[in-house]
Order: C-alpha cells, then sequence, then structure tokens
C-alpha cells in the first residue's frame, strides 16, 4: 500500500481517470457497433456524423490513439458506401 499522501492521491486519481475512459470507450464501441449493423444508407449516413464526431472527442482527449479513429472513421465510411 502507499505510503505518501501524494501517492494515495495519485491512486485515487489513476482509479477515476481508469473509470472515465472505459466509460467512453465502451460508448464509443457501441455507437461503432450499432452503425456497423445498420442496413439503411440513409439512416447511415445520418449516424455517421455523430459517431465522427465521438471518434474525434475521444482521440483529441487521448482515450483512443487518433490512427485508431482515423481506421474506424475509414472502415465505417467504406461500410457506408457499400450500403444501397
Amino acid at each position: 500500500m502507499a505510503n505518501h499522501k501524494s501517492s494515495i492521491k495519485r491512486i485515487r486519481q489513476a482509479e477515476k481517470r481508469r473509470l472515465h475512459n472505459r466509460y467512453y470507450a465502451k460508448t464509443m464501441r457501441t455507437a461503432v457497433k450499432k452503425l456497423r449493423a445498420t442496413t439503411d444508407k440513409t439512416e447511415a449516413v445520418a449516424m455517421y456524423p455523430s459517431v465522427q464526431k465521438l471518434l474525434d472527442k475521444l482521440a483529441s482527449r487521448h482515450i483512443i490513439h487518433k490512427n485508431k479513429a482515423r481506421n474506424l472513421k475509414s472502415k465505417l465510411s467504406k461500410h457506408i458506401s457499400k450500403l444501397s
């Protein structure tokens, strides 16, 4: 167990951040799955900007890597373009 006040505080902060990041990462995964499951093109096109915004926000806050966000956006736009 930590002996210093600062290390105890650091443990508290790290746990709080971990839970916060976990929540937003899970939200992102759910949004991406929902978009991938969509078979209607108009619905997918309507959903895409919100998912894209979420990915950009998470990448800018370092919850996910910026290249992961780019790859996901690319794959999702390919998926949308294949829909008829």
